[in-house]
């Protein structure tokens, strides 16, 4: 079977890293089929918007979308693409995996948890205005639903169940933000109460952060509201090692999109410097949703192999923090090569370090239906 796939490239460091992923999704073996659509910068150039209507289209003909990066201007210009891209499409599940497989620089080697963020409401999702006609004060509209937080706790838990978690727990600020804080903590109750086979606890969101400076091997699953979610995968990723390491994926009813974590980056863009491992590892999250669990496992291997062999890496693993023995950083494409030679020659039986453990091995339905 060949899948079919839109692949939206994004701008700045985008189009090096997608490029980087497609070559690995091709070393798989396993047959794909590309439909590349532009947003972002380029389309604005092209067509005068940065989000296209046949870009939402391809998404919806395909229901699958390897995507890139895409910049978000800073303080003015256009609204994000990435918040409009999972409101219109109802992406609403932000699964967001963070592991430890940076090598010897990685802060926290025992990292090994998944951030689940409400993609779609909240204080994130750009609902704002100016409250007078001066500019001299505004304001941002949080709206959480029950609808919304059921179907994200959810989520959660089943993603919990069908990986083998043993525990999720509810991040929140319902001390200060009584209505929409309140709403999400009891929501995340009254869903906790239906999984008595999986442990849950809650957390203040800056208590939160500060728990996961300190102790990341306590949590497991985290599950969260849209700008909570943003902050603590960011934060989740720095444990890992860093952003240019850390995939994510996007699940609606009957879409999934894969894209990382990190930023367009565009001071590097055409540069050939740029990490690809995090575009590279959504491709593993891809081939796992298709229930490509072998082809998955490659890949997942190929990149730790080469991270941990420190020989063909890009600038940001090569960097003293990340290994204590010289190294010679090596370009996006070389380190992609490196990568998509390994995969059909990795051995699978080989044990992998407790926290380099392939995400969601065995699963094959992230829409994670109840």
């Amino acid at each position: 079977m060949t899948y079919r796939v839109t692949v939206i490239p994004g701008d700045g460091i985008g189009p090096e890293v997608t490029a980087a992923a497609r070559k690995i999704a091709e070393a798989t073996g396993v047959p794909f089929e590309w439909e590349v659509v532009e947003a972002g910068e380029p389309a604005i150039r092209a067509r005068g918007t940065p989000l296209p209507d046949e870009v939402l289209e391809s998404v919806r003909r395909n229901r699958l979308a390897l995507k890139g990066p895409i910049t978000t201007p800073i303080g003015s210009g256009f609204r994000s693409v990435n918040v409009a891209l999972r409101q219109q499409l109802d992406l609403y599940a932000s699964v967001r995996p963070a592991r430890a497989i940076a090598g010897e620089g990685t802060r926290f080697p025992e990292t090994d948890l998944v951030v689940v963020r409400e993609a779609t409401e909240g204080l994130y999702s750009g609902v704002e205005h100016w409250v007078d006609r001066e500019h001299s004060a505004a304001e941002t509209v949080a709206v959480v639903t029950r609808k919304a937080s059921e179907r994200i706790v959810r989520f959660a838990f089943e993603l919990a169940r069908k990986l083998g978690r043993k525990r999720v727990t509810g991040v929140h600020k319902a001390n200060i933000m009584k209505t929409t804080g309140g709403l999400f903590q009891t929501v995340f109750r009254e869903v906790a109460s239906k999984y008595p086979d999986i442990a849950s606890d809650e957390r203040l969101i800056d208590n939160m952060c500060m728990q996961l400076a300190k102790k990341p091997g306590e949590y497991d699953v985290i599950v969260t509201t849209n700008l909570f979610g943003d902050i603590l995968s960011d934060l989740c990723a720095g444990l890992a090692g860093g952003l240019g390491v850390a995939p994510g994926a996007l699940y609606g009813d009957t879409i999934a999109a894969f894209e990382p974590v990190h930023g367009s980056a565009p001071k590097y863009a055409g540069q050939d410097r740029a990490d690809p491992v995090a575009e590279i590892l959504c491709v593993e999250l891809l081939l796992r949703h298709l229930g490509e669990k072998e082809a998955a496992d490659r890949v997942f291997r190929a990149v730790w192999e080469t991270i941990a062999e420190k020989k063909v890496v890009t600038y940001d693993l090569a960097l003293p923090g990340y290994t204590a023995r010289p190294v010679t950083p090596s370009s996006c494409s070389a380190m992609a090569a490196e990568i998509a030679r390994k995969v059909p020659l990795v051995d699978l039986d080989a044990p992998l370090p407790k926290a380099a453990s392939a995400f969601g091995a065995g699963a094959s339905d992230p829409t994670l239906e109840a």
